[in-house]
């Protein structure tokens, strides 16, 4: 670090005085400007590409030729929302706090009947053995981020069992071009790096993927459980045992990559509006971080400085004088020289004018707060960007401060509550590979499938919160409180 970030500029002349002003260094430079330039970017909505045609591109793994629907125009797409996402405080704490909301109490096996988790050593090593809670995490954050997760599911040498599950990261899936397969349907899934420098074939996982409406069913074709509905006879049982499950939200449109209903904030202002706003209170800071005065030196004072310390050669005058402007920085900035007065003596002209060697003149009003500017402009783009994602401002701290309608607390909690109940539609899509294991494992007559939600209690309950289950089958009164135990 310097000990002085500021300098001396020169900002013009007057006879025998030069007049400078403090500024950061850097400021008033190309680098400077260059920098500005290249901080501000371009328009975020720039990264779509609606209007553009995007071919399939070829690719051949293992000798065999495929072709896959890239993740944008360039194939980048997903990683430049996550991207996006993480560069701003708002939008990546609103993610967390979806992500989050979505988890709930995380997926459960639960008995069919009283709701409670189960009992079932067989279930419960299947949970455990597989990490079920950061899969469904890992779930969660693929949907709230891109609106799709795919789910690797893998059987037993023998077939007749599903024994691991796992979560393919959506940023390194790709999906077939269905117009290429002999059925006209996505067939399988690319899994693997396919950023720029970072691809390579050989690391490229291919993985079959089951029907998307129909994945139990597809997958007791393909092992030979019954009869396959083309031909009404059984298929000789393949020996893959590794199957992709697809699990989407719906969105306007045929699309292979769902285009989820937040990204509007990167088609409308308010995201570039809240990155240019945190961009220029930084520049503006930053320029005005410096006491704000004007310096005015006679052109003899540095000569009178070198002389009274016998400094003769041109290198060593230079050096002093740029020493000096540090002395007169170091004075105007230092705080152990508050209170303190310059003197740098003065002389008198023929026409009885007194001219000072140095005068220093203070520009800026001491009580008044930089950077305080477009307050108002960031708090309103934030309020949208909260908007834009589903989160109350006040539930992610987004708008903090008494005057910002900080609501009470029973208001939050029915917030969170209403949150919490809207993730049901979401909760359902995702625990569909979860109800093909319990189907195809035998377990659906014990067992079903759960995500109990967290909800707020008031202070007579004397907790702070409890598990709240949906279950549409429950008749008026009845409340079910689930244990939270693992598996």
């Amino acid at each position: 670090m310097m000990e002085n970030e500021n300098k001396l500029l020169e900002v013009g002349r007057n006879g025998n005085v030069t007049r400078y002003k403090m500024v950061p260094s850097g400021v008033g430079g190309k680098g400077f400007l260059d920098s500005i330039s290249s901080e501000y970017g371009k328009d975020t909505a720039t990264v779509f590409d609606e209007d553009k045609i995007i071919n399939p591109i070829p690719i051949t793994i293992k000798g065999k030729p495929y072709k896959y629907v890239p993740f944008g125009a360039d194939d980048m797409l997903p990683f430049t929302i996550r991207d996006f996402i993480s560069s701003n405080m708002v939008t990546s704490q609103c993610q967390q706090f979806n992500i989050l909301a979505c988890y709930g109490q995380g997926v459960r096996f639960v008995d069919r009947d009283t709701k409670k988790d189960v009992d079932n050593d067989e279930i419960l090593n299947f949970c455990l053995s597989n990490s079920l809670h950061e899969c469904f995490m890992e779930q969660a954050t693929d949907m709230k981020y891109f609106f799709f997760s795919v789910t690797v599911i893998i059987l037993n040498r023998r077939g007749d069992k599903i024994v691991n599950v796992r979560n393919k990261d959506a940023c390194y899936c790709r999906f077939e071009y269905a117009p290429s397969t002999k059925s006209g349907k996505i067939e399988h899934v690319f899994f693997g790096d396919f950023r720029v420098g970072n691809f390579d074939e050989k690391n490229i996982e291919v993985i079959p993927l089951l029907d998307y409406w129909d994945p139990l069913g597809d997958l007791n074709v393909r092992m030979g459980l019954v009869p396959d509905p083309d031909t009404g006879t059984k298929r000789t049982p393949t020996t893959e045992r590794k199957f992709a499950i697809l699990s989407k939200m719906p969105t306007p449109g045929s699309q292979y990559y769902p285009v989820p209903y937040y990204m509007s904030i990167f088609r409308d202002s308010w995201f570039d509006i809240y990155r240019l706003i945190g961009i220029g209170k930084r520049f503006m800071i930053k320029n005005t971080s410096a006491p704000r005065t004007q310096i005015e030196v006679h052109n003899d004072y540095w000569d009178n400085v070198c002389a009274n310390e016998n400094i003769v050669g041109e290198k060593e005058r230079a050096e002093r004088k740029e020493q000096e402007k540090k002395n007169i920085m170091d004075f105007i900035t230092g705080v152990e020289n508050a209170g303190k007065a310059m003197v740098s003596g003065y002389y008198v002209d023929p026409n009885g004018k007194e001219n000072r060697m140095v005068r220093i003149y203070q520009l800026n009003d001491a009580s008044k707060k930089e950077g305080g500017n477009w307050s108002d402009d960031m708090s309103e783009a934030s309020n949208a960007l909260c908007f834009a994602l589903g989160v109350h401002p006040n539930l992610v701290g987004a708008t903090p401060g008494k005057s910002q309608m900080n609501n009470s607390g029973s208001d939050k909690r029915e917030l969170f509550t209403l949150k919490q109940a809207l993730e049901k539609p979401m909760h359902d899509i995702m625990c569909k590979p979860y109800h093909v294991i319990l189907h195809y494992n035998g377990w659906n007559k014990i067992a079903t499938i759960d995500v109990p939600m967290i909800q707020l209690t008031t202070l007579d309950e004397n907790k702070d919160s409890k598990p709240v289950s949906v279950d549409n089958n429950k008749k008026k009164g009845e409340n079910d409180d689930n244990n939270g135990n693992e598996g």
